[in-house]
């Protein structure tokens, strides 16, 4: 399998907020600078730079809000790509699950995926707000995100996920 960048990613965000090793998985520094990071993400804008010779494949692009953004996640080391089981967020609190019930950027291939609101494009660069990704990560893939295709009813998350999300939703307040 060969797998070729189609382009970029730049934005101000220079280390993951997650540290993966091969004692597992950590938020780096403290828990509440690492939530306002997070929030500060969300709206963070990002410029994803598409290959020069490939913008043609954005025409058409600009009638999306959202996207969903592919990309490589280049900062984990090769030790965290070994991790089979994981605290979700580095969090003992949460139940060790293996590393696929989880969105943790340590995983044997590290693609990761988010989708993001298309703020607008200038030739092969799209603004965008709400990208997660490491400043210079390797875009994929870009796919637009149509909700009609994504299941909403009988959708099920186990509890520690269903914290995770109340807990974000509860700093962003």
């Amino acid at each position: 399998m060969i797998l070729r960048p189609v382009g970029v990613i730049e934005n101000e965000i220079k280390e993951p907020f997650l540290v993966s090793g091969r004692d597992g998985i950590s938020i780096r520094g403290e828990i509440t600078a690492a939530e306002r990071e997070i929030r500060r993400g969300r709206d963070a804008i990002s410029r994803i730079v598409i290959n020069g010779d490939l913008a043609g494949i954005l025409d058409g692009i600009d009638g999306y809000s959202h996207l969903v953004v592919l990309y490589w996640a280049h900062a984990v080391p090769a030790e965290g790509r070994l991790l089979l089981k994981v605290h979700p967020m580095g969090r003992k609190d949460f139940p060790l699950v293996g590393i696929f019930c989880t969105c943790s950027p340590a995983r044997p291939n590290p693609v990761l995926m988010t989708v993001v609101r298309l703020c607008g494009r200038d030739g092969n660069i799209l603004t965008v707000s709400g990208l997660d990704a490491v400043d210079q990560s390797p875009v994929i893939d870009i796919k637009p995100y149509v909700a009609g295709f994504y299941p909403r009813e009988d959708v099920r998350t186990p509890e520690w996920m269903e914290r995770i999300q109340r807990e974000h939703a509860e700093v962003e307040r």
